[in-house]
């Protein structure tokens, strides 16, 4: 009789499985597309996603550009880095300037001040110009309703639009990137990861972020329930009370709309700890569009919204 007493089974971890299947997704699209692109704001899901791209063609070099829709209402802290990092791998960035469109007249200011509705065209303007036919992006399923709709391959038509109900099957992951001239494929490897996931991954492999994502005291104000620092898009208005509070950032975007929270969580571990312990998404605590309506962002994605 065989002992097996010492015998150990092969297995994989959940960030394990969850990087090797981004990975492949990654790699099936290059294989299947010839000119795609990886959305990069500098944000820590698509900071995650770069990593996985560096670690999905290594030792050679990210065969495709980044490319980052800058509304003209960043975080400075975040534009720095996503500087650095595209200097520092030696990427092409490609830059969309909603500031531009709106100056050319290509699209319109809308009176809020928003500016994340008229990032769609420019965002299906800078892939026509550049010739993208594909374009990952660093969507979860667990940020809103909306993004749980959508599959790992997600087809827009000739004029850049999403039909939920016209979607691909994806049967034990097997992925059909055919595209007809003027289709484009929005690509989200990681549709399976959880916030959770993507700050554990982060602790564990040393991902460097922007400084906002931790924990310090910042000058604040509160407005419609949320903590928001003074930047140079965003101040108080005359009857908001300024003080000083110890937040972070869980997500980045417009500066203006989107909010910090309470924290005094520093390091990657113990954002960790924090987040697995709220029972709130980061959209739904820090986002001021996201709370225009249930449909906002199934709204936009229809639009071409990545």
């Amino acid at each position: 009789m065989t002992d097996t007493s010492d015998t150990r089974r092969y297995g994989l971890s959940q960030l394990d499985h969850l990087e090797a299947e981004a990975i492949f997704i990654i790699r099936e699209l290059v294989a299947e597309n010839e000119h795609p692109g990886l959305l990069f704001s500098g944000g820590k899901d698509s900071v995650v996603m770069l990593h996985l791209a560096v670690r999905a063609f290594a030792p050679g070099p990210i065969p495709f550009p980044v490319v980052h829709i800058d509304t003209g209402h960043n975080f400075d802290e975040v534009l720095a880095f996503r500087d650095r990092v595209v200097e520092e791998l030696g990427v092409r960035l490609i830059v969309g300037s909603v500031q531009e469109a709106i100056d050319e007249g290509f699209v319109r200011e809308e009176p809020n001040g928003s500016r994340n509705r008229i990032q769609t065209p420019v965002l299906i303007r800078t892939a026509e110009r550049h010739g993208l036919s594909a374009l990952f992006g660093g969507a979860r399923r667990d940020e809103e309703k909306a993004r749980a709709k959508e599959r790992v391959f997600s087809f827009r038509d000739d004029f850049g639009q999403w039909d939920p109900k016209n979607q691909r099957p994806e049967l034990w992951g097997l992925y059909n990137g055919r595209i007809h001239p003027g289709e484009s494929i929005r690509c989200f490897p990681l549709s399976n990861w959880t916030e959770l996931d993507i700050w554990q991954y982060i602790a564990r492999e040393n991902i460097e972020l922007p400084d906002i994502y931790y924990a310090k005291e910042r000058e604040v104000f509160l407005r419609d329930g949320m903590y928001f620092t003074i930047n140079q898009h965003c101040r108080p208005r005359d009857d908001e009370e300024v003080f000083v509070e110890s937040v972070r950032y869980r997500t980045v975007g417009d500066a203006t709309l989107t909010a910090a929270v309470p924290s005094t969580a520093a390091t990657p571990e113990e954002v960790v700890a924090e987040v697995a312990a709220t029972r709130i998404t980061e959209r739904g605590a820090t986002r001021g569009d996201d709370k225009v309506s249930e449909a906002a962002m199934e709204d936009r994605k229809k639009e071409g919204y990545f």
